[in-house]
């Protein structure tokens, strides 16, 4: 079902019908719908049980990185052994200076894409042309990942992984749900909303307060995203949610808090889904082969490390999305497995927002040396 909700926007897209960039379908989803799911989704999570699923989650995360960061020079150079003037150009036209901004977007998230935009000055023309590669790219590997969430099972045998903590936070928030079920009145409705949506205001607030206050008074942590409203927006939103987990508010979880959480993230995903023009890919395809080859290296370096530690599936999946997508993905891909698990790929993205600055410019380093 996830899956389909986010192919069928795109077709949309595709033949023209709807136009995401003026709807402004994604920005609203993403500034709104989903720091109040991120609110309703940790509502009753036990953070104790999140801190026992150990460091594989961690371990899959970098392992995603370092594929960002040494899988765009690898691509460059696999290229250029058949088609050099598909990764060449010079100046701004150099194509290993669009490439860069893909692994600030790839590693950490917008605020790190526009970073590496400034470092490494690639024309306007490159740059929209990467910002589609970025997004279809993306978002075609999100869709395999969505897929291997029906097979999961059969991968973690693969894996040979130990799921049992992840099996058990599953199982001791399904015992929560349960014990505090009922049928929701539209006072418990009304209050679900008015805690997701209230405290989404509130993160607006203090975000479009802080993020000017350190840019005005420690400039030198924008390389941390800590000058980016976003970035307090999903923190502050996740921050909240996890504190009003010690408090009654969690009983609220048996009247549908997660579930209500749980459609914002299904519109949140129909617009990502809006975003992906699956024909521009013939507008440029030697930079979509480039594209695919460093995702392809990504992914077979996930999978070698998930075998060697054993990692399960669902580390995989959220440490490549924390990476990939950021935090408007990396919750969406966890909540697949179980609305719980949400809080574990925001914690992985907001991470990857810390490191993507210095990780895509060290990838955007190495790419200039391989390319020249």
């Amino acid at each position: 079902m996830l899956l389909m909700c986010y192919f069928l926007p795109s077709l949309l897209t595709t033949f023209g019908i709807v136009d995401p960039i003026q709807s402004q379908l994604y920005f609203v989803a993403s500034r709104y719908l989903l720091p109040a799911s991120l609110v309703l989704l940790t509502l009753s999570i036990d953070l104790k049980e999140v801190w026992k699923l150990g460091p594989k989650a961690l371990i899959m995360f970098l392992t995603g990185t370092i594929g960002v960061i040494v899988g765009g020079p690898l691509a460059i150079l696999i290229t250029s052994m058949v088609s050099p003037e598909t990764v060449g150009g010079a100046g701004p036209d150099a194509v290993w200076r669009g490439m860069a901004t893909i692994a600030g977007s790839w590693i950490g998230g917008g605020a790190n894409q526009a970073a590496m935009y400034e470092i490494f000055n690639p024309s306007d023309k490159l740059y929209s042309i990467m910002i589609t590669v970025d997004v279809i790219i993306a978002e075609i590997w999100m869709a395999f990942l969505l897929i291997g969430v029906g097979k999961a099972k059969s991968i973690d045998r693969f894996f040979k992984a130990d799921t049992s903590s992840v099996i058990q936070l599953q199982q001791k928030m399904h015992e929560f749900s349960q014990k505090t079920a009922k049928i929701p009145s539209l006072t418990d409705l009304m209050m679900i909303l008015g805690i997701g949506l209230g405290a989404t205001g509130l993160c607006h607030w203090l975000s479009d307060n802080i993020a000017p206050y350190v840019m005005g008074n420690a400039p030198f942590l924008e390389r941390f995203s800590l000058t980016s409203q976003f970035f307090w927006l999903i923190v502050l939103a996740t921050s909240i949610g996890l504190g009003l987990s010690f408090t009654k508010m969690r009983n609220l979880e048996g009247a549908g808090a997660s579930r209500v959480g749980s459609v914002f993230i299904y519109i949140l995903v129909a617009t990502i889904g809006m975003k992906m023009d699956i024909l521009k890919i013939f507008d440029n395809p030697g930079l979509f082969v480039v594209g695919g080859i460093w995702m392809l290296i990504h992914v077979v370096l996930l999978i070698i490390v998930a075998k060697w530690i054993k990692a399960p599936y669902f580390f995989l999946a959220v440490g490549s999305k924390a990476n990939i997508g950021g935090a408007a993905s990396a919750p969406v891909v966890a909540a697949a497995f179980h609305p719980s698990l949400a809080p574990v790929g925001v914690l992985l993205a907001v991470l990857g927002y810390a490191i993507g600055t210095y990780g895509a410019w060290l990838c955007g380093l190495l790419m200039r040396i391989v390319a020249q």
